[in-house]
């Protein structure tokens, strides 16, 4: 049964799974998907308790279509306006979490649902996933970051070709093209295989992993030099961190560090 709650969370020692939980509709991204991620991910910005995110959708068919077409087609051509910003401002804090999300793309992710696992830092599929942003055969673009984060990741011509083809990709596929970081073994749950994959993300750093990812997200749109004094100044940011210290002391004890975030 679907929960009134359109996102499932569930804490796994400190990674926390969101699965989109609305399997009838094949996990389509409503209006409350996105306030409810939205919701998540600006609470999950200052949980201690969570390190790292992985986010999935219920049952093995589906990631997610993509927009809810059904509440689509009930709206006015400002409503629709008003649908793409909210697309912005609740995926807006996923996109900049400092906590890093990782996309577990358990079956198909078409339009929107490639749009959200596009937000997260890393990809991991299903060997049964599936790729595509049909939009233009739609007679519309993708409006949830699509043309701007896919050429980043995948470059400009594989971008061009997914987009104004509207060709389906495998998983094998994607992974070739670097829009996944990997596949997981046939026979184990893409979820489980993630948040295994991420176990030392779990147990790192949180404090130089949060300057890495604002070194390396703000980096991209910045000439090398404005780059590298990003990086100066997240690099400062961890050299006062007692994370800093303790991973030099368990080096020289020639034992595991035990980061806390400070």
């Amino acid at each position: 049964m679907t929960s009134p709650f359109p996102v499932r969370v569930e804490q796994r020692g400190a990674v926390v799974v969101w699965t989109i939980d609305r399997p009838d509709r094949m996990n389509a991204i409503s209006r409350a998907v996105l306030t409810a991620l939205g919701g998540l991910a600006r609470e999950a910005a200052t949980n201690r308790s969570i390190r790292a995110i992985v986010v999935t959708g219920a049952g093995d068919k589906a990631f997610s279509a993509g927009a809810d077409l059904k509440e689509r087609q009930e709206m006015t051509e400002n409503e629709v306006r008003a649908q793409i910003d909210l697309y912005r401002s609740e995926l807006g804090p996923l996109d900049r979490c400092p906590k890093p999300v990782v996309a577990a793309i358990n079956g198909l992710a078409f339009g929107g649902g490639v749009e959200l696992a596009l937000c997260c830092d890393l990809r991991v599929a299903a060997p049964n996933a599936e790729f595509a942003l049909p939009e233009t055969s739609l007679g519309i673009i993708p409006g949830a970051g699509g043309t701007q984060r896919l050429p980043r990741i995948v470059g400009e011509g594989r971008a061009k070709e997914l987009i104004l083809l509207g060709r389906r990709l495998t998983a094998a596929e994607a992974l070739a093209w670097g829009l996944v970081n990997r596949v997981a073994p046939a026979g184990v749950a893409v979820v489980d295989d993630a948040v295994a994959w991420v176990r030392p993300i779990a147990e790192g750093a949180p404090i130089a992993q949060a300057a890495a990812l604002e070194a390396i997200d703000r980096g991209l749109d910045a000439s090398l030099e404005t780059g590298l004094m990003i990086e100066k100044v997240g690099y400062d940011k961890t050299i006062v961190t007692e994370d800093r210290r303790e991973a030099l002391a368990a080096r020289a004890e020639k034992r595991p560090p035990r980061f806390q975030g400070k």
